[in-house]
């Protein structure tokens, strides 16, 4: 047996020799795909095409094939909704609106179906994810004590809200920033809800339960606290904060978790970047390469969010990878694809 696995370890040794080192980026190169006047903070990358939703009531598709863009609008009772979150299952495409009322629309057989309605003080929805093809949540502000969490279980079709006895209890003017929709993120029947009270609540079945942890990140002020989440793999998190108010305020901005999110650790604690409205893991970067995007520009780190670079002072709310390579990103007034390199 010995003498096996000697002849064996040069093998083996050899073969990790010839995995694939992650890309380490230098540079981003912009394509502009849409130019115009809306605001766009929630885009989804789905088969064969691009999907979003931003103010104005507009949303629209870039189709890959083509590369020709398709906008409709959503009016609703002679306004048009404000929508700061969108979702897709492998069948329909999903937008949520921010403020009184809260819209939510799913594709139908002629155009946009409104399939959920809220309205009272204090509604304010933020983000909306899919687990799966039945499976969804979309999360807003606080309300009678608690976060506001609508569940789906049948493709999107209904929605309910989740009481306030199966969630912990919202502190005090506790909610989530509709920068970016990336307060939420999903890994298998996992999810996690990151908060402007720098909290993060967890759910490993579907939203039937939930569970809250604190974090370092700062939340003294109404402009500050979480404003995206992104998870690699269970354990590997990620969490950007800061002030948009300030937005070069890099203190207690940028945190990490190693162990499903509950606990957390400050990285470049006081050195760039500040304030970022969205980050993202790169794919294939081993949890290593992160990408975050704000009105201030799109920073990388290359170490897990230890240290960060500045790759453009480009202005984007929100960002989604393709590859390890190739994402589409949206803000004030355009959509544009970016080549990493």
């Amino acid at each position: 047996m010995k003498r096996l696995l000697a002849l064996l370890m040069p093998l083996l040794w050899a073969a990790c020799a010839q995995q694939p080192e992650p890309r380490i980026f230098t540079e981003v190169h912009l394509e502009p795909l849409l130019e115009d006047s809306i605001s766009i903070r929630a885009l989804e990358i789905m088969p064969g095409s691009v999907g979003f939703a931003g103010s104005g009531g507009l949303f629209g598709t870039y189709t890959l094939s083509d590369r020709r863009v398709r906008m409709g609008r959503q009016g609703f009772e002679g306004a048009y909704p404000e929508f700061r979150a969108v979702a897709h299952t492998d069948t329909d495409f999903f937008m949520l609106s921010a403020g009184d009322p809260a819209l939510l629309y799913k594709t139908g057989e002629s155009g946009m179906e409104l399939v959920y309605q809220e309205s009272g003080p204090g509604v304010f929805y933020d983000a909306m994810a899919f687990w799966d093809n039945r499976n969804g949540l979309a999360i807003g502000d606080a309300r009678n004590g608690c976060l506001s969490v609508l569940l789906t279980r049948d493709g999107g079709h209904t929605w309910a809200r989740v009481p306030c006895d199966r969630l912990p209890p919202a502190l005090p003017g506790e909610g989530a920033f509709a920068a970016s929709n990336t307060n939420i993120a999903i890994i298998g029947s996992r999810c996690w809800i990151a908060t402007t009270k720098g909290r993060i609540f967890r759910s490993d079945d579907l939203g039937e339960h939930w569970e809250v942890f604190q974090s370092p990140v700062a939340h003294q002020r109404e402009s500050q606290g979480i404003y995206s989440l992104a998870f690699h793999d269970a354990q590997t998190g990620f969490a950007m904060g800061g002030d948009y108010s300030l937005p070069d305020e890099n203190t207690g901005n940028k945190a990490r978790s190693k162990d499903g999110g509950q606990s957390w650790e400050l990285l470049a604690d006081g050195a760039v970047p500040g304030y970022k409205s969205c980050v993202q893991f790169v794919p294939g970067s081993g949890g290593q390469g992160l990408v975050a995007v704000g009105f201030t520009g799109i920073d990388y780190s290359s170490d897990g969010g230890a240290t960060w670079q500045s790759l453009s002072d480009d202005s984007f709310y929100t960002l989604r990878f393709a590859n390890d390579s190739l994402a589409y990103a949206a803000g004030k007034g355009r959509v544009a694809r970016l080549i990493f390199r």
